[in-house]
Formats: structure tokens, C-alpha cells, sequence
């Protein structure tokens, strides 16, 4: 019998938030959308639960309706923000690097012009995930494996696969699919390993362990100087013991940061109420995601590139966070 392990976007955020006012039945400002759109991202992930918890608190400040689209994460988000399909998203830096600049299979050489930063979210740090009685503990034993990697536009999809080939550790298959989906492929010894880029903990790793007897997979030195050096957008970071139940050691990962976009036209001050929505309630975003303990206004300089929303720069600006002209633009 395949297990899949479902984790409702909203049902594992939602309680935390139920002190929430409900948003009022019109915008508070009669110029701005009555509704916009969200690009999260497929079951199992952060971006599942972290997206409509902001979405709830940008909504009860705003009274601006919003909904959600499960999409294959970043690549695919700026996509749909770029044509307005949606109007916000999130995405990691390294994925948005590859947009603003055409490059990137995934790309086709387009360069993704029309997308802002609002604000800061999280870093994903790059780790797997094995059953126990595999005896896989790291990243160089995956060679000749069967592989999961996440959704084939999501961050992990996009760079895993470039990982392993710079370790020398090539897949015999690498598979795609959501990470609840990769989970329990996991579980019925359809997959050697599931290997991902998420906020911490990952909802999906976090039910395997309670289910089964794993094994968490991080880097060693070398290869983590191997992989900062090819990979400029990644950092060097470390997951410490309590990240996950049965994690008996930290964790050595690379990682890179998430933002929350949108597309350059939404009103400067609908962005600047989003953004302060999100940025000024921490305690209560953080209570519904533990990953919301990165989405702090100071960490606006974990993006070097993307211009921000002149909404989003005003209240960053306005919390005392020096953001360069250069990085602004409407």
C-alpha cells in the first residue's frame, strides 16, 4: 500500500492564526484589486504553509482578498508573477538570479524584468533524507541511486541535480514530484534517498521520521567548499540538533535565501501595507511557521540584485534599514 504523507497548506497554519481578524469584505483603500493571487508551491514543502500565512496577515491588514495556486515552486512562481497570472509569490535568490539574468535551462533565455522583492523570508538549507536501512548517510553515496528531488521548477529540482554532478555523485534516476509525493515514494523503497531545499523543518521530513527509522544527509567540509565555490548565490550554514526529532548531530548544508515577490505594478501603498503587514508581526507569522524566525526587516541585505517594490523599500526604509536607490525601482 503507498503512504503519502498530505500536509493541508492551510490546515497546519491556520490554527496558529486563529486569533486573526476576518478581513474585511472590501480593500480599505477603493483604488486597489479586490483580490490577488498567490504562487506557493506543491504539497509537503515550506512554501505550502508559509505562503498562506502571510497571505492571512497581508489580507486582514489590506482587506484585499487572497487566494492561493499550488504551482512547482520558485521557477514557476516567477513565471506566472512575470505574465500576472499571479501577483505575488516566493522564491529562492540563486532561482531569481537565473531570471533576472536569462540564464538557466528552465529560462530559454528569457530574463523575468517585471519582478520586485517585498521582503525577506527564510533561508533554505539543502539536505536529504534516507531511510535508516539503507545505509545511506551522505551525499557521495547517491551515486547509481534512485533520487528525489522535489518539483521539476522548484528550487531543489533546479539545483539538485547540478549538485550531485559537481560531487561526482550521479543518480542512475533522478525523480520529480512533490514532496509529499517523494515521501512516500520514500517510504515504499521507490526512492534510495529524497534530497531538498526548503525552510527548516521540512513538513515532509518531519512526518517520515515519526514514521519510520531515517537517516539525515548533510555534507562534508569538502564538499561544501566545492559547492560555494561553483555555486556563488549558496552559503555555507549549519542545521543544529533539534531541527528535526531524531537528528543526533548538527547538520553541515549550503543554503540560499527565499523572498517574497510581486509584479512591479501592484500599488506602492498596497506593497507598503503588505510588507509591513508581514515584517511588523513577526511573533504572530513566526507562531504559525517556525521558518518565519528568519523574516526579520534586517535581513533585506540577504538580496543583492533584485530590485525591491517601492512599496517594500519605504517600510524597510522606514524601520531604519538603509536600502541603496540602486535597489529600488518602480
Amino acid at each position: 500500500m503507498h503512504r503519502r504523507i498530505i500536509i493541508g497548506a492551510l490546515g497546519a497554519a491556520a490554527p496558529a492564526l486563529i486569533g486573526l481578524r476576518p478581513a474585511a469584505a472590501q480593500p480599505k483603500n477603493p483604488a486597489w484589486p479586490r483580490a490577488l493571487n498567490m504562487g506557493t508551491a506543491a504539497p509537503g514543502g515550506t512554501y505550502a504553509l508559509y505562503g498562506p500565512a502571510w497571505g492571512q496577515l497581508a489580507q486582514e491588514a489590506t482587506g484585499v482578498q487572497i487566494s492561493y495556486r499550488t504551482t512547482q515552486g520558485p521557477n514557476q512562481n516567477i513565471i506566472l508573477v512575470q505574465r500576472k497570472e499571479v501577483e505575488l509569490g516566493m522564491v529562492t535568490m540563486g532561482v531569481a538570479l537565473q531570471a533576472w539574468n536569462g540564464q538557466g535551462d528552465w529560462t530559454q533565455g528569457n530574463r523575468f524584468r517585471d519582478i520586485r522583492a517585498l521582503f525577506p523570508m527564510y533561508d533554505t538549507p539543502f539536505h536529504g533524507i534516507a531511510l535508516k536501512s539503507s545505509g545511506i548517510t551522505g551525499h557521495a553515496q547517491l551515486a547509481g541511486k534512485n533520487v528525489g528531488v522535489g518539483p521539476r521548477g522548484g528550487t531543489p529540482g533546479t539545483y539538485y541535480p547540478l549538485i550531485l554532478n559537481e560531487l561526482g555523485a550521479r543518480p542512475s534516476a533522478i525523480r520529480f514530484g512533490s514532496a509529499s509525493d517523494m515521501a512516500g515514494q520514500l517510504q515504499d523503497r521507490l526512492l534510495d534517498a529524497f534530497v531538498f531545499a526548503s525552510g527548516v523543518p521540512v513538513p515532509a521530513f518531519s512526518e517520515l521520521e515519526v514514521q519510520a527509522d531515517v537517516n539525515f544527509l548533510d555534507f562534508t567540509e569538502e564538499e561544501v567548499r566545492k559547492l560555494t565555490a561553483k555555486f556563488p548565490e549558496m552559503a555555507a550554514g549549519s542545521l543544529p540538533v533539534g531541527t528535526y526529532r531524531k537528528q543526533e548531530r548538527p547538520l553541515r548544508i549550503v543554503g540560499m535565501y527565499n523572498f517574497a515577490i510581486a509584479h512591479k505594478s501592484l500599488p506602492d501603498d498596497l506593497v507598503y501595507e503588505i510588507t509591513k503587514s508581514v515584517l511588523g508581526q513577526n511573533a504572530r507569522l513566526k507562531a504559525a511557521i517556525a521558518a518565519a524566525s528568519e523574516t526579520l526587516a534586517e535581513n533585506w541585505s540577504k538580496n543583492t540584485f533584485l530590485p525591491f517594490h517601492p512599496g517594500a523599500a519605504r517600510y524597510l526604509r522606514e524601520v531604519g534599514q538603509q536600502v541603496p536607490d540602486n535597489l529600488v525601482a518602480a
